[in-house]
C-alpha cells in the first residue's frame, strides 16, 4: 500500500480534534494479562521503570482509542497485535508532553494526530516506485518494504518484523519505532531529519538556532556512519552495528538511530555517545 489517504478538510480536522478529545476520556484500560504478555515479549519495555511502564500503558490505551488497525491480504489483527504496535509506537512519546508531572501524558499523542490508519501486512509489502530522469524517461520498479510512513496518511508495517521486535532489539532494529520517528520528523511538513524542537532546546534561542544545534550533532554522526558503511562494503572492514540502511539519507539515519536508541540503549550509547546525549535532551527532557 503506497497511496496516502486524502487530507481531511478544515471542518473534518475540527471534528477529528473533538473526537480525539472525547477519546481521551473514553479510552479503555489495557487488560492486565495482555499488558504483561506484551512486556514479556519486549525486554526493552520490561526494562522500563514502574512509573514509565504505567505511563506507557496509559498512552497505549489512548492510542488504541484513536487509531484504526487494518490487516492486508486477509491478515486478522488481534488485540495482542494491536497492543504490540501501540506499545512500541508510544515509547518515544513517554516523556514528551509539555509540563507533564508523570510519564505517559496522553497529550503527547498530538505528535501522531495527522493520521488514523495503521495497516499490518503478513510479510514485506511491495511498493511501486517511479523516477523521471533528466531526459524525461520514467523508470519504474517495485521495492520491498518492512514499513512505510506516508505524509498525512497511514503507517504500513510488516507484522513478522513487528512480532520479532524482542529478538531484533539486540541489533538495534525496530520497524515500528522507525516509522513513527518518521511521523515525528514529518510534523513540520518535511522529512528533514529534525522534528519540531521545544523552546530553549539545548539552551538555544529561537527555532533556527535549535535546529542548527540538532544538526550539528546529527550530521557528523551520519557522515562518520556512512564512511563505516563504505569501508565495510568496498574494503571488507567490519560492518557497523547500526543498520546500514541509515546511510541512505540523513532522515533515514535519524529513524534508524532512534529505533536503536529506544530498544538497545547500552549498545547505542557505546557506538554513538554524542547522539545518546542529543536524544536524551529531546526524548527525556529535564523537568
Amino acid at each position: 500500500m503506497n497511496t496516502a489517504l486524502p487530507r481531511p478538510s478544515g471542518l473534518w480536522q475540527r471534528l477529528r480534534h473533538w473526537l480525539g478529545s472525547r477519546a481521551v476520556t473514553q479510552a479503555r484500560p489495557v487488560p492486565e494479562d495482555l499488558w504483561q504478555a506484551t512486556l514479556a515479549a519486549h525486554p526493552f519495555l520490561a526494562a522500563l521503570r514502574p512509573d514509565e511502564q504505567a505511563g506507557l500503558r496509559r498512552l497505549c490505551a489512548h492510542f488504541l482509542a484513536r487509531k484504526e488497525f487494518h490487516g492486508a491480504h486477509g491478515l486478522q489483527v488481534s488485540d495482542a497485535m494491536a497492543l504490540a504496535v501501540a506499545a512500541q509506537a508510544c515509547l518515544p512519546l513517554l516523556h514528551l508532553a509539555p509540563g507533564a508531572e508523570a510519564p505517559g501524558d496522553p497529550r503527547a499523542l498530538a505528535w501522531y494526530d495527522d493520521f488514523v490508519g495503521i495497516v499490518l501486512h503478513p510479510g514485506l509489502a511491495l511498493a511501486r516506485r517511479d523516477f523521471t530522469d533528466d531526459d524525461g524517461i520514467v523508470h519504474q520498479w517495485q521495492e520491498e518494504l518492512a514499513g512505510e510512513a506516508m505524509p498525512g496518511g497511514p503507517v504500513m508495517l510488516s507484522w513478522p518484523d513487528v512480532a520479532a521486535a524482542g529478538e531484533s532489539a539486540a541489533q538495534g532494529y525496530n520497524v515500528v519505532i522507525h516509522e513513527f520517528i518518521h511521523k515525528m520528523d514529518l510534523r513540520d511538513g518535511a522529512a528533514d531529519a529534525c522534528p519540531p524542537l521545544p523552546p530553549g532546546f539545548l539552551g538555544q534561542q529561537g527555532v533556527r538556532a535549535a535546529r542548527q544545534a540538532w544538526l550539528a550533532v546529527l550530521t557528523p554522526a551520519w557522515e562518520d556512519f556512512c564512511e563505516q558503511v563504505i569501508r565495510a562494503e568496498r574494503f571488507g572492514q567490519a560492518e557497523p552495528w547500526l543498520d546500514a540502511y541509515g546511510a541512505q539519507s540523513l532522515d533515514e539515519f535519524l529513524a534508524v538511530a532512534c529505533e536503536a536508541y529506544f530498544v538497545n540503549r547500552a549498545a547505542f550509547g557505546q557506538h554513538f555517545p554524542t547522539l545518546l546525549t542529543l536524544f536524551d535532551a529531546f526524548f527525556r527532557p529535564a523537568r
